[in-house]
């Protein structure tokens, strides 16, 4: 920038020395400080002081004396420099000052500023309702508030009216930028406010966004209303930035000439103390809607409708009133779509797009023509459906919803026998060819009834000469149509020798809503020409309606073979509906009311019929000849190409059914559409492709003549060691790769013999190379094959000469004999062995040999196949003359067969195990190389930290031992990711632990390692609405509270946000009477915080021990012990609380789920827990991308060792998870039910699994010298149990106040109770009923068991709870005190 202003200075810089001293140095100066502090544009002016000093230095200045002269050469210098034509320099020596603006607005009076806005702004309702509002000037933001009240009242109000809005501001050339959010306000509807600007202004250097009112006085004009803006090249400043907003918006449409491209704040300014000023533009937009680069500053707003500035409001009002019958036209659409359209099931479709469609950008009859029949025919995908604009002459013989079909009214059949011959001889012309080939042709269509009148004199005149024609061509070229009622008649002639009425074609009448199936006539003057003997129909571009309807169903029939032009595709059977009249004519539909669907069941939707051979009509009849003497010759072709199938095809399976196939499809017509031998042999691909599934199987023409079968191959050629040596290096490619990678490339397979010939120079030159390399890379991406002889010569080289394998098989068709192809039992230099990696990339070019070796080497697991599948070739390919014609058939006569499993795999190709591009293959196999090089290593760090790091170290020990021995099952491993699987299913077959687990997690996923990323803690806000989604709690009925989170979370965290969880969680919950904790969705997570969430079901006092964990890691135990201090108060130990599980808890919830329920302080209801672990910990392996998840910890608390890892927690009542919580409703409602209002209350009201004050016990070591902590309750023994369903410690509200549960006894009902001596303690113990064996079954209310009921006991309960004594030290039946 700096070298573009030291060139514009040269010549700019002038007249600074002279007689007059007009001018100084300073000009320039002053001239680009102006510029420097105004020009809005500043990052242009990077480098122009400097510049303009460097240029002063230079006295390179050129001696301008005459002022004005000087600044017009300032000016265009200026302007070309920055590309800104609005930078004027100017001369002005009679102005003592900078130019005065115009007195501020802000300062005139009331009745100044209402005499002002008077002059500016015009407003008027014109013809149709339209609102017009003039702007000359936009007011500022100041001058709007003080008259906002008068332009609402006596203006705006006026306008709100309309039904469209034109704002002309053609002759508006600025104004103030704080005007802008009014105008475009009272237009933008009110829902949403929007950032419409930024504008910069140079000398404050300020930047302002500039956005839409929340509120405006007055109302909004409606968003359905229409807007248009005039603009005219006067148009600048504001007024434009407004007109590019609207537009921008899609709010208006804008209509007129381009804007002037002025600036929104144009200042002239003075140059320093001299006479000459700068008009320079100080602000600028940068970007409506926030867009953020400069838009019509400089270029101008274009409109969309282009039209003279005073001709705009003419053409807006055109506009508005094309838009104002929108509604109407697409109601018109609809209606007529509804009622006559012939798809039917496409109508849905068509009304859904046409409601959703955007019509904001149509201004024209042409766009909206344009915009209907683009979605019409997309949607619909049916050409005859479209909009036209048609004139008025049109117009005013167009009927209502006519229909085009012309009236089948039948012309006049004259009387006179005589006439009628006249009559027939005059519209049919008929004559036989050389070669007794009828020719027949008609150049109109008549109704049939016509027909039937002149039945006999068209038989004896017309069909009786051509009937013992060999072939028969009828010419329609000339044809344009008519009636479509004699088609079937005319079609009946040519049906095959089917003695019953063939259907020929179905129609849909939408507008009578009858399907009619259309059958040929099984009573016909005179015979059929049937369609065994050639029929050649000539068509062109004037052939329409009927008669296109005819040769398609000759050509869909497979009756005929057309010959010369597309028709014309001008169908029958359409509707034209009106949609709009204008002065210029009108709009119409033209709507398919038929459907036509041929004997296939396709749906023809018009468009000219395609001829089988086109040329120009008048070659028509020279071209159709030359078809029908190549169709005499046609049965001997397909004849031909079938036997040649039987012969030589390598799958004999398949091949008397293609034979048949063929000879189906030449019978039934199939082939008269090929009209030469390319056509022929094209269609004969595709079918012999699709009925035997071969791509290999090909038919072509050539018309130079090939050799027949297969030729001898020529004596290999002798080449001379030099020319030998420049051959094998063109044609092999060798390469060590990093790693001892031995790289081998060859692009076509030799045969054997020339391989024998120069097997010394190729193993010296090539072999002696590679075969000391690790590992082989051998590439055959680009090896189409060619011969498969010496494949197995190839394929020993990779294998040891003992015992030698079985390669694969080939089935020969000409001998029909399988041989086994086998290893060669020595070969030159030295073979490769089988031991070392073989690697084979492939695409899908490579073919035939090169795939016999891959899919050999696949098979036989002695290589991975890496890149692309192939498409599969053949071993060896026979190519066969069709009889004397220059018409060829290719096929494959040998097959492969797979030696591992004798099933052919030549046909589908080779499917890699690896399958990449093709340009990927080579770095996906130095990839695997690089891989299993390092799985001896990986298997060994990962045997070391199972041993080092699992929670069992016995376990650890075995798994590392075990893994080193299996290192021979990775040998063939290709990615990490299959690493990564197999590692992880070996170390859980070998742990039994499905915990312990590998992955593996590419660098662009590290956020999925766990412990990888650190924890984000939110702010308290945050954590406040965290807190409320994470947590859910309620109070049941019954005082009754409910909790209920899904994951555990850290304690330091949660100790940071103690007082939010006390406040929004624990408060609500606190001071129930019994509580629900549902862990049915709880998946676990930190263990940290288990021991503060037990604390607060326990008294304060003596810390009581929950449980201990063993850290493999740190070989130490850590004991969990319950919290002397709590944030909030704790809900102690007295009240009942109940823990709801399922399959899905895991982890720490069952952690806590365990403490509980082996210290006996909840009652777990629900499902056995998914039998998690300790949360383990993520161990990187080596320098891959794998990771080991290895369970560190395990819970050691239980005196008899057992623990929940792996097994789960059983609950104390086992019902379906999705069951649990109305279970334990019922049995919290008992518990407090009978706590409330039964014997004991007192007893009762310590809850279901309270703790009797006096009956606490220690559990783990105690200091000594010190009391332990207690539990929260006595453990229970339960010795036996004799009722009829087990009842388990804690169950319902059987057991709460006994350390061991004595043998119970179900009674008969004549038993008596004896209580024994002296009793030490009450139990609160069932009596249950007697129950028999059998009967139906009933759900109890008291033990919500299911038991057999007789009829004479249909109570709801089986028991009721008694208090009982029990004499210390003895086992004494417990029996009922009375029978509920």
């Amino acid at each position: 920038m700096m070298r573009e202003w030291a060139l514009l200075l040269s010549t700019l810089l002038c007249g600074l020395v002279g007689p007059t001293h007009l001018f100084q140095p300073s000009l320039v100066l002053d001239m680009a400080k102006v510029l420097l502090d105004n020009y809005c544009f500043p990052e242009n002016l990077m480098g122009m002081q400097e510049a303009i000093e460097q240029a002063i230095k230079s006295r390179e200045i050129l001696g301008i004396s005459d002022p004005q002269t000087l600044a017009h050469v300032l000016t265009a210098g200026v302007q070309s420099s920055l590309n800104d034509p609005r930078l004027v320099i100017s001369y002005e020596p009679s102005a003592l000052m900078a130019p005065q603006e115009t007195p501020a607005l802000s300062n005139l009076t009331q009745d100044e500023l209402l005499a002002w806005l008077q002059k500016v702004i015009h407003h008027d309702v014109l013809e149709g309702n339209v609102g017009y509002l003039r702007v000359d000037d936009i007011p500022s933001q100041e001058v709007v508030s003080k008259l906002e009240g008068f332009l609402v009242a006596n203006i705006w109000r006026k306008l709100m009216g309309t039904s469209a809005l034109v704002l002309d501001l053609r002759h508006c050339a600025g104004g103030h930028v704080s005007g802008i959010p009014y105008v475009i306000s009272y237009l933008h509807p009110g829902s949403t406010i929007l950032h419409v600007d930024t504008i910069y202004d140079r000398p404050s250097n300020v930047t302002t966004e500039i956005w839409t009112l929340p509120q405006i006085l007055g109302e909004r004009y409606s968003a359905d209303k229409d807007v248009v803006v005039l603009t005219s090249g006067h148009t600048g400043g504001v007024a434009e930035d407004i007109t590019y907003i609207l537009k921008q918006m899609r709010r208006a449409i804008v209509v007129g000439e381009r804007t002037v491209g002025g600036a929104l704040d144009l200042q002239k300014l003075r140059i320093g103390q001299s006479d000459f000023f700068l008009t320079v533009p100080v602000s600028r937009s940068l970007g409506p809607l926030g867009g953020g680069s400069q838009t019509w500053e400089g270029s101008g707003v274009l409109p969309c409708v282009g039209t003279p500035a005073e001709q705009a409001l003419e053409k807006a009002l055109a506009i508005l009133t094309l838009r104002k019958a929108l509604p109407g036209v697409l109601q018109r659409l609809q209606e007529a779509l509804q009622d006559y359209y012939t798809l039917v099931d496409r109508v849905p479709a068509l009304l859904q797009h046409l409601a959703s469609m955007d019509f904001t950008a149509v201004v024209s009859e042409e766009d909206l023509v344009t915009k209907l029949n683009t979605g019409l025919q997309d949607v619909s995908e049916d050409p005859r459906l479209m909009v036209r604009a048609i004139g008025p002459k049109e117009t005013s013989s167009g009927r209502e919803a006519g229909t085009n079909d012309p009236p089948e009214v039948a012309p006049a059949v004259p009387e006179d026998e005589v006439a009628r011959q006249t009559l027939v001889d005059s519209v049919f012309q008929v004559s036989v060819l050389p070669g007794n080939v009828g020719y027949l042709r008609f150049d109109r269509f008549a109704d049939a009834s016509v027909l039937e009148a002149l039945g006999p004199h068209i038989l004896r005149q017309v069909w009786e000469p051509l009937q013992d024609t060999d072939h028969l061509i009828m010419d329609l070229r000339q044809n344009p149509g008519g009636p479509s009622s004699a088609v079937p008649l005319l079609l009946s002639y040519f049906q095959g020798p089917d003695t019953g009425p063939v259907r020929l074609f179905t129609t849909y009448d939408r507008r009578t809503n009858v399907t009619q199936e259309h059958f040929s006539r099984t009573e016909l003057l005179g015979q059929r020409y049937g369609s065994q003997r050639g029929v050649y129909l000539l068509t062109s571009h004037r052939t329409a309606t009927a008669a296109e309807e005819l040769a398609f169903l000759m050509q869909s029939l497979s009756w005929a073979t057309l010959v010369g032009e597309i028709t014309a595709g001008s169908l029958l059977h359409t509707c034209t509906v009106p949609l709009l009249d204008t002065l210029e004519g009108s709009l119409v539909l033209t709507v398919p009311v038929l459907t036509f669907i041929d004997n296939h069941g396709e749906c023809w939707l018009g468009g000219g019929v395609v001829p089988d051979a086109i040329v120009l009509a008048e070659e028509a009849l020279d071209r159709a000849q030359e078809v029908l003497e190549f169709h005499c010759n046609l049965g001997a072709l397909v004849e031909g190409t079938g036997r040649l199938l039987e012969a030589h095809y390598a799958r004999p399976e398949v091949v008397g059914q293609t034979g048949d196939l063929l000879r189906a499809k030449l019978a039934q017509g199939a082939y008269r559409t090929a009209v030469d031998l390319d056509s022929l042999a094209s269609q004969l691909t595709a079918d012999l492709q699709e009925m035997s599934g071969d791509h290999r199987l090909l038919v072509f023409h050539s018309p130079g003549e090939l050799a027949a079968e297969e030729v001898p191959l020529p004596p290999p050629a002798i080449f001379s060691p030099e020319e030998l040596s420049y051959l094998i290096e063109a044609l092999f490619k060798t390469e060590v790769l990093p790693g001892q990678l031995g790289y081998l490339r060859f692009d076509a397979m030799a045969e054997l013999e020339t391989v024998k010939a120069i097997g010394p120079q190729l193993v010296q030159l090539v072999w002696q190379g590679l075969v000391v390399t690790a590992a082989l890379v051998v590439d055959l991406r680009y090896n189409p094959g060619s011969y498969s002889t010496a494949v197995p010569l190839l394929c020993s080289y990779f294998f040891d000469a003992e015992p030698r394998q079985h390669l694969y098989s080939i089935f020969d068709r000409a001998t029909s004999r399988v041989t086994e192809v086998w290893t060669l039992p020595q070969v030159a230099g030295q073979s490769y062995g089988s031991h070392k990696d073989l690697y084979i990339l492939m695409s899908h070019t490579s073919g035939s040999a090169a795939e016999a070796f891959a899919h050999t080497m696949q098979d036989l697991q002695r290589a991975t196949i890496i890149g692309e599948p192939t498409a599969g070739g053949a071993l060896s390919v026979g190519i066969y003359q069709v009889g004397s014609s220059l018409l060829y058939a290719s096929m494959p006569t040998q097959m492969a067969l797979s030696a591992s499993t004798g099933e052919a795999w030549d046909l589908a190709g080779v499917e890699p195990d690896i399958m990449v591009p093709m340009s990927e293959a080579l770095s996906t196999a130095q990839d695997i190389v690089a891989l299993r090089a390092k799985v001896p290593t990986v298997l060994q760090t990962t045997g070391k930290l199972v041993a080092d790091n699992y929670a069992s170290p016995e376990l650890g020990a075995r798994m590392a031992a075990k893994l080193s021995l299996l290192q021979s099952r990775y040998s063939r491993v290709t990615s990490e990711g299959a690493l990564a699987d197999m590692l992880g299913a070996d170390l859980q077959l070998l742990s039994g632990d499905p915990h312990l687990k590998t992955a593996h997690i590419p660098e662009d996923a590290k956020d999925r390692i766990p412990g990888i990323v650190p924890m984000q803690i939110p702010s308290p806000e945050v954590f406040e609405d965290l807190i409320k989604f994470s947590f859910h709690t309620n109070v049941l009925e019954d005082n009754i509270g409910y909790l209920r989170f899904d994951m555990f979370g850290d304690c330091e965290l949660l100790t940071q946000v103690s007082e939010l969880l006390v406040e929004h969680v624990w408060k609500k919950i606190v001071h129930t009477d019994a509580m629900i904790i549902d862990m049915r969705f709880n998946i676990g997570g930190p263990t940290s915080s288990i021991s503060a969430l037990c604390s607060y079901f326990f008294e304060e006092g003596p810390p009581i021990l929950l449980d201990k964990i063993y850290s493999r890691p740190n070989d130490s135990i850590r004991e969990l012990w319950t919290h002397t201090y709590l944030a909030g108060e704790r809900y102690g130990s007295k009240k009942s609380v109940v823990i709801l599980t399922s399959g899905v808890t895991a982890g720490a919830a069952e952690e806590f789920t365990y403490i509980m329920k082996r210290l006996g302080r909840a009652l777990v209801i629900g499902e056995v827990t998914s039998g998690g672990c300790q949360p383990p910990q993520t161990y990187h392996v080596d320098d891959t991308h794998l990771y080991i998840t290895i369970p560190t910890a395990r819970s050691v608390g239980a005196a008899d060792g057992s623990s929940w890892e792996g097994v789960g927690v059983g609950p104390d009542v086992a019902v379906p998870a999705e069951a649990a919580l109305t279970r334990a409703k019922e049995i919290l409602r008992h518990t407090l039910m009978q706590a409330r209002h039964g014997p004991g209350q007192q007893a009762s009201r310590e809850g279901l699994l309270g703790q009797s004050p006096s009956m606490g016990r220690t559990s783990g070591p105690q200091p000594k010298g010190t009391q332990g902590p207690k539990l929260s309750m006595p453990q229970h023994e339960v010795i036996t149990s004799t009722f009829p369903s087990p009842i388990l410690p804690g169950q319902g509200l059987l057991l709460a106040q006994v350390p061991i549960l004595y043998t119970v006894t179900p009674p008969s009902k004549t038993q008596t109770s004896d209580l024994g001596a002296t009793p030490d303690f009450l139990l609160y113990a069932p009596a249950p009923m007697p129950t028999p064996s059998s009967g139906p079954k009933k759900r109890c209310r008291t033990c919500f068991l299911s038991h057999f009921w007789a009829s004479a006991y249909s109570q709801d309960h089986c028991f009721t709870m008694q208090p009982l004594r029990i004499s210390s030290g003895l086992r004494t039946p417990m029996v009922p005190i009375a029978w509920q």
